[in-house]
């Protein structure tokens, strides 16, 4: 038989972290932030499970993944598709033809759209990006201000979202989540007609001042906790598991793994499982855990393809299988065992095992 790694994404979690997300900010519109291929887990099957659960807004980040998923949708699904590069050399074409919205960072995006806009006869639905404190992308405040006071830089251009990040979401005592807050509000009363956006899954979290009219769901639909720990509200949408190969004793004063950096200090019962950092688990997961008959079982190692778990005395086959990720074994856990966050763990799943969903993705 093949033995190959599973990953299994549960659409029901899925739409039941949106749920959560909704009774988080009431009266705020929740997108789904569906980049990456949907951070790993297949941006169409998720994007249309959403779509039936009532989201009508998706975020995604580049050109391609905006059109791969407007085809995914179809027409039958006609959703807002924002595309967080916004218009980049020699896209605009193709980003009319599949009908996105470009979010617009900088003077010289605004500048292109307006030309796209002139060029196709019609006005062209966008979103502006402002940065209010992360300084990693968007207009800064004093640009914002600057395109209100010579307006034809934005003919043709229908400003539907005014967007930002927040950079501290995570801690919310962090005073820097107040602080953009106020930079975001003095921009968005310049545009009052336009839908804002300034709470991402963390700040949904923070309050009813940070929602505005849209929130947009990432790694919280996915299972990730909005303060990067665990968080008994939410479930676990993907699990990721790996067979047993081998079972073997490595003896008291016996190396382990390359680099020989690790030596039993007494007899270790390992399982040899198939699926390593090719697969996408972190090789710095080292020092987490996996699930096994029950109990949380120590990471010993993980190298390319094979991955050491000591399970003690608990009996094992050969082709059994061993949860690395999933409701045993939180992503944010993970995440910590790697010094990581979770949407790195999530994204580099599922490379090359068996892929299976669980749930109707309608």
């Amino acid at each position: 038989m093949d033995c190959a790694a599973r990953l299994t994404i549960d659409l029901d979690a899925l739409a039941a972290n949106l749920g959560v997300l909704r009774a988080a900010a009431p009266g705020a519109e929740v997108a789904a932030v569906v980049k990456a291929d949907g951070y790993g887990l297949g941006a169409g099957p998720v994007a249309a499970r959403l779509w039936a659960e009532g989201v009508r807004s998706f975020f995604v980040a580049r050109l391609g993944e905006g059109e791969d998923l407007r085809r995914a949708l179809g027409p039958e699904r006609p959703a807002v598709i924002h595309v967080l590069d916004g218009l980049t050399p020699g896209g605009g074409e193709r980003l009319a033809a599949a009908g996105l919205s470009p979010v617009l960072a900088s003077p010289v995006q605004v500048e292109a759209a307006a030309g796209l806009a002139a060029a196709l006869g019609r006005a062209l639905p966008c979103a502006l990006h402002v940065d209010s404190g992360m300084n990693r992308q968007g207009l800064t405040p004093a640009e914002a201000q600057a395109l209100l006071a010579a307006r034809d830089r934005l003919r043709g251009l229908d400003v539907r979202l005014l967007m930002s990040h927040l950079g501290s979401a995570t801690d919310p005592a962090d005073p820097r989540n107040r602080l953009q807050l106020e930079r975001f509000a003095a921009v968005r009363a310049l545009f009052p007609e336009a839908q804002a956006s300034f709470a991402a899954s963390a700040g949904a979290f923070l309050g009813p001042d940070w929602r505005f009219e849209q929130v947009r769901g990432g790694i919280t639909l996915y299972g990730g906790g909005p303060e990067e720990r665990p968080d008994p509200r939410l479930r676990a949408v993907a699990t990721f598991e790996a067979p047993i190969l081998d079972v073997r004793v490595a003896p008291p004063g016996e190396f382990l793994g390359y680099g020989s950096s690790l030596q039993a200090e007494r007899p270790m019962r390992l399982a040899i499982l198939g699926a390593g950092y090719a697969d996408g688990l972190l090789r710095a997961a080292r020092g987490g855990y996996a699930w096994w008959a029950g109990e949380r079982r120590p990471i010993v190692f993980v190298t390319m393809d094979l991955t050491a778990v000591e399970i003690g005395e608990a009996p094992a086959r050969i082709g059994d299988m061993v949860e690395l990720l999933g409701p045993n074994v939180a992503i944010d856990d993970l995440a910590h065992a790697a010094g990581t966050v979770a949407h790195e763990c999530l994204v580099r799943l599922g490379g090359r095992g068996e892929r299976v969903y669980l749930g109707s993705a309608d």
